[in-house]
């Protein structure tokens, strides 16, 4: 549907809605750091300290090189005593870890399916989904304690699993909403975005709560409190928002259009036009295998964002005609999604997403325990975990401004060069050793790097790959990093079996492949930049094969 077929007042309501429910729903889990104390504190998982399996040994040539790297283990670091601030012991500091590595890895590996249910079958049936999600996990959270009586399943496992997999259902069927008032779109992205990340101060208000009546605020109370987020979703979903995505209509539809929408129409019809004759005539070449990649639809989430980038594109498309433009729009757009995953585009941006998220997520899940032993002091260490849980949902909430400002004034290739120098300074930060200065400088870094990483990947995606198949391209990115993700657990057992809670050896592993994919990387893109600036200005539109895999 187009938003003028929609009341003005009907979509400011629908935008504030999507607002409150992502602030409640869609990103809970990644306050996993501030929820974890409470966890503890309540005995789960505690039961497995009684159990005397030893867990699996990671053999591999990197297990002995990376314990060169650590230094002796200081029995003032990460003793016992220490250790018991968090966790009781090892087991149960690793399965609970374990219900954050798969709550972030399907929180990823969902993008994919929930793009093509957003567009298959429209935001309303996607909302109505990640609301059944969220109840079930508040269902599973309440009974918990019965369940592990009867020895059904893992309840606090599948219960983190269903909330990472109800809050994108709930958060991208919001995206189509950009296009409800298209001349404030990226406003209205912004907010979404904003109401995401400050989503992680869920398990941080929970905290103080449970802190100031661990009596009352148990793990069941607190769910028995959170249903109402997906009774919410649920009303809101059934008699306020549309069923059918927000597009951007033909420019001939909208009634005394602006300049920007005309613009915004036509273009979007010229790029849909394209799209329509390459596969048109690629449609009887194309193997079977690419077909379920070759869906002649159109891509709601790459709707919602064209409208932010459409001023850009027109300018581009000026300039490149008398200038050379450091800018890549457009560079493969028109293609099709399986011509595009077979480029270089493509996979260094799949290796360098996958090691960061690997990076981001373990630092969320281990942040305490890290620097328990860097900061050799347990209270310091809890102090500076006060400080991330407080800034985490801070950081996107400030930082998404900055990142726009960013992110219009700069060239992709300066993007990816200044998100691999930050993200180097991390890395060198997160293995210096007694200095609570430097840890403070590494956390208010990380959760400013974080909204960072991830809007400039969806900001790739858009001016590389287009928007036509940005839903598919932008999916499989999300997925094969979230899968590449489940490798923390690896990391985990590592830090407290091999390295005696060590974390400077797998952080050195982890900068190195960071400093390997991201040169690389960076490299190519300067190269292409420059490249495809002096084809468009010699008027080829096209630029060779080379850049295929």
């Amino acid at each position: 549907m187009y938003f003028f077929e929609a009341s003005e007042r009907t979509r400011y309501v629908q935008v504030a809605c999507a607002v409150v429910w992502c602030l409640f729903g869609a990103g809970p889990i990644f306050g996993f750091a501030a929820l974890k104390p409470t966890l503890v504190d309540q005995g789960i998982y505690e039961s497995a300290c009684d159990l005397n399996a030893t867990l699996p040994d990671v053999p591999g040539i990197f297990t002995t090189l990376l314990t060169s790297l650590a230094p002796p283990f200081n029995d003032n670091g990460m003793g016992v005593g220490a250790q018991e601030l968090t966790s009781k012991c090892t087991n149960q500091d690793l399965k609970l870890n374990m219900m954050f590595t798969v709550g972030a890895a399907l929180t990823n590996v969902s993008a994919l399916l929930i793009g093509s249910t957003l567009d298959n079958y429209g935001p309303r049936a996607c909302g109505l989904i990640g609301a059944a999600f969220l109840f079930l996990a508040s269902i599973v959270f309440i009974y918990a304690k019965s369940i592990i009586h009867h020895s059904l399943f893992d309840p606090y496992l599948v219960g983190y699993a269903l909330m990472a997999l109800g809050g994108p259902f709930a958060y991208i069927s919001s995206f189509q909403l950009s296009n409800a008032f298209p001349e404030k779109s990226g406003l209205i992205l912004a907010l979404l975005t904003g109401a995401f990340d400050t989503s992680s101060a869920v398990f941080l208000v929970y905290k103080k709560l449970y802190l100031s009546h661990p009596s009352f605020f148990t793990l069941e109370t607190f769910y028995k409190i959170y249903f109402a987020v997906p009774i919410f979703i649920t009303i809101v979903q059934l008699f306020i928002m549309p069923s059918e995505s927000y597009l951007t209509p033909p420019p001939e539809l909208i009634p005394n259009p602006t300049e920007e929408q005309r613009a915004l129409s036509m273009a979007a019809a010229q790029e849909e036009h394209i799209h329509s004759g390459i596969d048109s005539a690629n449609n009887e070449e194309e193997d079977s295998v690419y077909a379920p990649l070759m869906q002649r639809r159109r891509s709601s989430l790459g709707d919602a964002y064209k409208s932010i980038y459409i001023e850009e594109e027109l300018e581009d498309a000026a300039r490149s005609q008398t200038e050379l433009s450091s800018s890549i729009f457009g560079i493969l757009h028109g293609r099709t999604a399986a011509e595009q995953f077979r480029t270089y585009w493509f996979a260094l941006i799949v290796l360098f997403a996958s090691i960061q998220m690997l990076r981001l997520n373990y630092f969320v899940a281990t942040v305490n325990s890290q620097y328990t032993y860097l900061l050799h002091s347990s209270t310091n260490a809890n102090a500076l975990n006060k400080i991330f849980d407080i800034a985490l949902p801070l950081g996107g909430v400030f930082g998404i401004p900055f990142v726009g400002i960013f992110l219009d004034s700069f060239p992709t290739y300066i993007v990816m060069i200044a998100l691999l120098a930050v993200s180097l300074l991390l890395g060198i930060l997160g293995i210096i050793e007694n200095s609570f200065l430097a840890g403070v400088i590494n956390v208010l870094i990380f959760v400013s790097y974080r909204p960072f990483f991830y809007t400039s990947i969806s900001d790739y995606c858009a001016k590389v790959f287009g928007f036509v198949t940005f839903g598919t391209v932008y999916g499989s990115i999300m997925t094969i990093a979230g899968i590449f993700n489940l490798l923390q657990s690896v990391l985990d057992k590592l830090t407290h079996t091999k390295f005696e809670m060590n974390p400077i050896p797998l952080n050195v592993l982890l900068l190195g492949f960071t400093v390997v994919i991201g040169t690389v990387t960076c490299i190519y893109i300067v190269v292409q930049t420059k490249r495809y600036a002096l084809e468009r200005l010699r008027g080829n539109s096209d630029p060779s094969d080379e850049r295929e895999l």
